[in-house]
């Protein structure tokens, strides 16, 4: 992974967590009044702890964040919302599309650790990270999302 290679890739996984804060973040104010939205708001603070680094390696390694990227990342969580809006989706139907999109959105994190895992030993600044604990994290972030995702199925479906 070269240089560039590497702050592309950081690049694409910075604009997934751009949608994820994005997505949370509406989530969190509709989910107030739920058992959810105290799970959502420790979640919004864990992706957002793995964005402040995904920002940080992209600056040790000398790589601009992509506006382009991230504006795009913004744009397709306007144009999601709009589908869940305009397609009358029940509430429970919602929460499980929801709750997929971080689960998928969460496992791409789990792949970005393993990756950068493989490629640290050509690049020195990524030989500081625990990758073992990031990705622990991933896989119960993962883990915890699924357990709401199942009983959202249950109630959609």
């Amino acid at each position: 992974m070269t240089q560039e290679a590497l702050g592309t890739y950081l690049n694409d996984h910075l604009a997934g967590s751009v949608t994820a804060v994005e997505v949370l973040e509406r989530a969190i104010e509709s989910s107030e009044d739920s058992a959810l939205g105290p799970f959502l708001s420790e979640l919004l603070e864990a992706i957002e702890d793995d964005r402040d680094l995904l920002r940080h390696l992209l600056k040790r390694i000398g790589v601009a964040e992509s506006p382009l990227k991230k504006a795009g990342a913004w744009l397709a969580e306007k144009v999601g919302r709009a589908k869940l809006r305009d397609s009358g989706n029940p509430a429970a139907l919602g929460r499980l599309e929801l709750l997929e999109m971080l689960a998928t959105g969460i496992h791409g994190k789990l792949a970005l650790w393993r990756s950068l895992e493989v490629a640290a030993p050509r690049h020195p600044e990524l030989a500081d990270l625990d990758f073992g604990g990031l990705q622990r994290r991933a896989k119960e972030q993962h883990d915890s999302v699924e357990v709401h995702r199942l009983a959202a199925a249950g109630e959609a479906l």
